[in-house]
């Protein structure tokens, strides 16, 4: 049977306050300048806002709302929280003011912490849809109105008036009293489709993923220093970034916003980072846009390194038989291409992890060659969230690793991967049914996705088993795959593939606007706007000549029939994406419905599938 260092988070922190005492535990940036808190520092901090917030009558089991980006307010709230024994439900800083309130009216929490004005604003514009909300503290100071009392942090935790003996040993009593079974946090699920469920996470649930996380990683030492970007409010940052890098005594640096994350890597230098597919393809399809940029001599030169690399990555971490004289090719073109590379990170990053959706093996393969490899993991909120992963002793390119040490794995008959953990969820918070659907009748929880494990215990995930396309010819097919080898194009910078109950697959593509208009250039073409631009013959003959490219070494039912450009991004704020960068297939489809069946309507495809006969007659 497991055991566990610590009993709980606040436990562990406080603990952790003793052992690292004056070494760093949290580092921001404010006014331009970086701020760093130690270990005692920062649990004082925590301790003001858990006095504060007791004054404000909150106790155990009370739920406490965190809508704001990442912060060192967002640490110190969540902390506090935990330390009074209440329960945090944190609310991604992107949601609209109806679907934050949504959240906390579900989740009757009393208290809401926010980041800024603008938050506090979406709180307000909807006020009588949380009526449970007492009051807000923000991390910034402005003017609230009176339907909506606002302090600020400062306020809450009284700064100017150091914690006292007694006030500590009240707080502290207050830590003893949190159980592993006690509810550690509410995670409203961002959601592909469908409305938010609030995933129960308990205090053991965390402090298991955290501590046999670590455990097997190997390679995380108490020196490592994390920046922060993807957001607090996603399972896999909260735990993977944030709580593992305080229990295992390590700095957790926040990155003032993802458009500055290039910036703040040179400044912070760090060890550690955590992202997820979508950021690898970007910073993938920079390098080889620089690559491209080239001379002749200076791209052969990289395309060399790179082909030595591969084998190197190979014969090192897969077969294990690395000869000498490989490894003095690799070191020479490490010196000569792969540190400048590695430059541009900070110069000091181990390695990245990457979950949330399946990573590109192209992709995963192209950091291990340049020096920076990618531990690729597999969880869901509902696992709390991650339960395997691959390691740097341990890899198979394409899987998502081998599960955590006493977590189990099987696939059901219909394909379905299953899990038993001790990181899986008490529940549904408020909805026993959706909980009870979760479960097999022997205690699996179902994960939703469609996976192979090999012999090794390998687990190689093929997509979501609600998102796998049936055509109306009877095939089965997963429409990421398709979707990250067209990403790979350096045309294409977002994909979506479409064909549930039709005939053929079609897509909308997103182009990579910098190429498109470098083409545009090059070819002079005369266009009014990107509408206009994507809708040129030459464009369209480009992309179908790519596409052809991409179909040829595709089964014929699984290739591209038609596609449609579309003129902008998909993004968060347009609705396409989920805070993690996750399509959200069905808004997609319902926002472009239109075009997505045009290209089955010009082949006298009716909507549902089906034929139309008079169209037939004409052929």
């Amino acid at each position: 049977m497991y055991e566990l260092r610590f009993k709980s988070i606040p436990e562990m922190l406080r603990e952790n306050a003793k052992v690292y005492d004056k070494k760093i535990a949290i580092t921001y940036k404010k006014a331009g300048q970086y701020i760093s808190l130690s270990y005692s520092h920062f649990y004082e901090r925590v301790l003001m806002c858990a006095r504060g917030l007791l004054k404000l009558g909150i106790g155990k089991d009370e739920k406490v709302a965190i809508l704001s980006e990442n912060r060192a307010g967002w640490v110190i709230a969540d902390l506090g929280i935990l330390s009074v024994g209440a329960i945090t439900v944190p609310v991604y800083a992107t949601n609209t003011a109806d679907q934050a309130a949504y959240v906390i009216n579900h989740s009757e929490a009393k208290i809401v912490f926010v980041s800024n004005k603008i938050q506090y604003d979406k709180l307000l514009s909807v006020r009588e849809k949380i009526p449970h909300v007492e009051t807000v503290i923000s991390f910034e100071r402005f003017l609230g109105d009176k339907l909506l009392p606002v302090y600020t942090l400062f306020q809450l935790s009284e700064i100017s008036m150091p914690i006292t003996e007694k006030e500590k040993a009240e707080i502290e009593s207050r830590i003893d009293e949190v159980d592993k079974d006690d509810i550690l946090t509410i995670i409203y699920t961002s959601g592909t489709t469908g409305t938010p469920k609030g995933v129960m996470l308990t205090h053991e649930n965390i402090v298991y993923d955290c501590q046999y996380g670590i455990k097997k990683v190997k390679s995380l030492t108490n020196e490592e220093t994390l920046l922060s970007f993807l957001p607090l409010s996603h399972a896999l940052e909260r735990t993977v970034g944030y709580y593992v890098t305080l229990m295992n005594g390590c700095e957790l640096a926040f990155a003032e916003s993802i458009e500055k994350v290039p910036e703040n890597m040179t400044e912070i230098r760090p060890t550690v980072m955590i992202s997820v597919p979508r950021l690898f393809e970007k910073i993938y399809s920079r390098i080889f846009d620089n690559i491209h940029q080239m001379s002749v001599i200076k791209s052969k030169l990289v395309h060399r390194a790179l082909d030595v690399g591969k084998e190197y990555v190979r014969r090192k971490y897969i077969t294990k038989d690395l000869p000498e004289s490989l490894k003095v090719k690799y070191r020479f073109y490490d010196r000569l291409v792969f540190r400048k590379i590695r430059q541009r990170f900070g110069g000091r990053l181990k390695f990245f992890v990457s979950g949330g959706a399946p990573l590109d093996k192209t992709i995963n393969e192209f950091f291990w060659v340049i020096g920076i490899p990618i531990l690729e993991g597999y969880g869901l909120t509902e696992t709390s969230p991650a339960i395997c992963i691959n390691t740097l002793d341990d890899v198979k390119f394409g899987s998502v690793g081998t599960a955590f040490e006493y977590s189990e794995f099987k696939v059901a008959e219909d394909g379905e991967l299953l899990v038993k953990s001790p990181a899986v969820m008490k529940g549904y918070y408020r909805q026993d049914e959706k909980t009870k659907e979760m479960f097999t009748e022997d205690g699996w929880l179902k994960t939703g996705d469609v996976a192979e494990i090999d012999e090794d215990g390998f687990i190689f995930i093929k997509d979501r088993k609600k998102e796998i396309i049936v055509t109306a010819g009877g095939k089965n097919i997963a429409p990421q795959p398709i979707e990250n080898e067209m990403k790979l194009d350096k045309y294409i910078s977002q994909a979506y593939v479409h064909g549930d109950n039709k005939p053929y697959l079609t897509a909308l593509v997103v182009p990579n606007f910098e190429r498109l208009f470098e083409f545009a250039r090059e070819n002079k073409l005369k266009f009014f706007d990107v509408g206009d631009l994507v809708k040129n013959e030459k464009v369209t003959e480009l992309f179908r000549s790519r596409i052809e490219e991409i179909n040829a070494n595709l089964p014929r039912y699984e290739t591209i029939k038609k596609f449609n450009l579309v003129p902008r991004d998909f993004s968060i704020a347009g609705g396409e994406l989920t805070p993690t960068l996750k399509l959200k297939r069905r808004i997609i489809y319902d926002k472009y419905r239109e075009m997505i069946e045009s290209m089955y309507l010009e082949n006298g495809y009716h909507p549902d599938g089906y034929k139309n006969e008079k169209t037939e007659e004409k052929q």
